[in-house]
């Protein structure tokens, strides 16, 4: 197994530079965001909940900006959307949630399909024009347990099984960067599309299945097997800051890449299939009502 001496201590200067990176209140979002402004950047904490947000920023040395970001609610990305101008050289679609009870998203998306893919597909396409540099989607080693359900993306017709749920909103991560990349590609942008999972870290991410008892065993687990938020970052870190081709994915070098340096890692078989990332992006085009903004995006930056 190859292994990467690669850490955050390497990144490159990021001055001047605007990074928004949704979900950034906690855990590796939270992380990503303080080492990115560390080296220069000035960092948008695209959040739900501002003062949680402020408390986090207020914690982070280097310039920083909070903005209200709800990716279960497509009104609210959209607002987020029109309120931007000028310049984005790098857009994390961090926030996530992991196997909650089931519930819809104010628009009627099965919650993690609609936050963990929906939400982060709508805001990339509209904030595309924008964006000069990269876009880092956070996946998950759990999209080798998921499968896209193209008629059923949402749960309507099968039984809810929220860890199903969960693989499926991982996969479409990766599946939406794939065909991503193609369409950048294909416009002539120079703007890439790449993945990252942070492994196995300790994060509130794991704490809100709404069982005691599921919840105990990953708390468990964390105290076994995880590496810390900011070891989880660096996957994050690394797809953002390195010369990488287009649609890579990023994840720990260690074992089972539970934990260790970032370096590239290979996919699921699903996880590679054109053909099927190419209909999960046209359901979600129906699904949002946002679509590629091909026209605007071959120089890579807003005019």
């Amino acid at each position: 197994m190859t292994k990467s001496s690669w850490t955050p201590a390497e990144l490159p200067s990021f001055d001047g530079r605007t990074v928004v990176i949704t979900g950034a209140n906690s855990g590796i979002g939270l992380a990503a965001a303080n080492e990115l402004a560390r080296v220069g950047a000035r960092v948008v904490l695209a959040v739900r909940d501002k003062d949680r947000g402020a408390a986090a920023a207020a914690t982070i040395t280097g310039t920083t900006e909070v903005r209200a970001l709800d990716l279960a609610d497509l009104a609210s990305v959209r607002r987020f959307a029109d309120e931007w101008t000028g310049p984005l050289d790098v857009l994390v679609n961090n926030a996530g949630i992991m196997m909650p009870p089931e519930g819809k998203t104010k628009d009627g998306f099965e919650t993690q399909i609609g936050t963990n893919h929906l939400g982060h597909f709508a805001l990339t396409n509209l904030l595309l024009p924008h964006i000069t540099d990269r876009v880092v989607t956070v996946a998950s080693a759990a999209h080798r347990r998921g499968t896209i359900d193209l008629d059923d993306l949402n749960w309507e017709t099968r039984a809810y099984n929220r860890v199903a749920a969960y693989g499926q909103s991982k996969l479409a991560n990766l599946l939406f960067s794939l065909e991503l990349q193609r369409r950048l590609t294909e416009a002539g942008s120079p703007v890439r599309a790449h993945n990252a999972h942070p492994g196995w870290s300790a994060t509130n991410l794991q704490s809100h299945s709404g069982n005691r008892l599921y919840d105990g065993l990953m708390n468990l687990g964390n105290k076994l097997y995880a590496q810390d938020a900011e070891a989880g970052a660096a996957p994050t870190l690394y797809a953002a800051s390195q010369d990488l081709p287009g649609a890579s994915y990023v994840g720990p070098d260690g074992r089972w890449e539970l934990r260790g340096n970032p370096k590239l890692v290979g996919r699921s078989r699903e996880a590679r299939d054109t053909e099927l990332a190419k209909k999960l992006w046209t359901a979600s085009e129906e699904l949002t009502g946002v679509r590629f903004p091909a026209a605007a995006v071959s120089g890579g930056q807003s005019e």
